[in-house]
């Protein structure tokens, strides 16, 4: 089991969708990847919408495993979710989170799975999180500020969540992009693995980011007078604060009534919009799978290409 199997799986999994018209280019991004993902979703965010407006019913799978429906929202309730939060809409990061699986002794896929639709050509913000290749459900729950993720995920991983490095083993980050979606001859969608927008280390990204907000102070304020030397300092000073999983925690101030936390957010460069016009080779009406290159890529290629799909 190779690391993009959960992105090869849906790319196919859209492929034959479009082919066997269950879905099509203006099918919201949510209600493609329930038709196409069945039961290999560990966490579905708005499960709310996925029962009501898509029929998908999260829990039909677990709630098999037991006698009866009062035995299965009691076993729930032990795990922490009560009956309100089963089909509600959590309003965390990420959207989907694939199923964990297992290959010899280590964990692998139970890729993350973020929405971005748009109807120009820039891709959405990223209003959770900066994109990265990996995150485990450590830093998940660090970001979200609880652990309804984790808890969900895990209970929907059954016995792979008894591994003791379930929470913190890393998992791709997939993004589902789509733009001009209200337009039929230029609408583009691909399945964009992390590390495609992770050109920089995180970590330097984020120290940079709050370097760039001192200058910039410096800059507007002319009040504010920093010698050269102690400049230096303090950006050494600053290139310590690297860990977005602090910064995200909320914040213990004395005296203070509120408990503040710094979300990130994110916008992404033209140059760095695979469906901008520097990429010449995603056109219009198109559906394309971009992974980082590996070691593997001839493998997925020829798994790909074996996959019978409509015609």
């Amino acid at each position: 089991m190779h690391e993009f199997a959960d992105a090869e799986e849906v790319f196919a999994g859209l492929v034959t969708g479009i082919k066997n018209k269950k879905i099509n280019y203006k099918t919201s991004l949510d209600e493609m990847v329930l038709k196409i993902s069945k039961d290999n979703l560990a966490y579905v965010d708005n499960r709310r919408d996925a029962k009501k407006k898509h029929r998908f019913d999260f829990w039909a799978g677990t709630g098999k495993l037991f006698k009866d429906q009062s035995e299965f929202t009691g076993y729930l309730r032990q795990r922490g979710i009560a009956e309100k939060i089963m089909y509600s809409k959590s309003e965390a990061f990420p959207d989907f989170i694939y199923k964990a699986r297992k290959t010899g002794n280590d964990l692998t896929c139970g890729s993350l799975l973020e929405l971005k639709d748009s109807k120009g050509g820039s891709i959405a913000s990223f209003n959770s999180t900066l994109p990265t290749k990996f995150k485990n459900l450590v830093e998940i729950d660090i970001i979200n500020g609880n652990d309804i993720v984790s808890r969900i995920t895990s209970i929907k991983d059954e016995k792979l969540a008894l591994n003791g490095e379930y929470r913190s083993f890393q998992r791709r980050n997939l993004y589902l992009i789509r733009t001009y979606k209200d337009n039929k001859e230029k609408v583009k969608i691909s399945i964009i693995d992390g590390s495609f927008f992770e050109t920089l280390p995180k970590e330097h990204l984020i120290y940079q980011m709050f370097l760039n907000i001192l200058r910039n102070h410096i800059k507007s304020k002319k009040d504010i007078k920093i010698s050269g030397e102690a400049l230096l300092e303090i950006e050494k000073t600053l290139s310590c604060i690297t860990d977005q999983t602090i910064i995200a925690a909320s914040q213990n101030i004395e005296k203070a009534s509120i408990r503040p936390r710094l979300r990130i957010m994110a916008e992404v460069h033209s140059e760095g919009n695979p469906h901008s016009s520097h990429y010449p080779e995603i056109t219009g009406r198109s559906l394309n799978l971009i992974i980082q290159s590996t070691e593997h890529d001839e493998k997925i290629k020829r798994e790909i290409a074996k996959k019978k799909f409509p015609g």
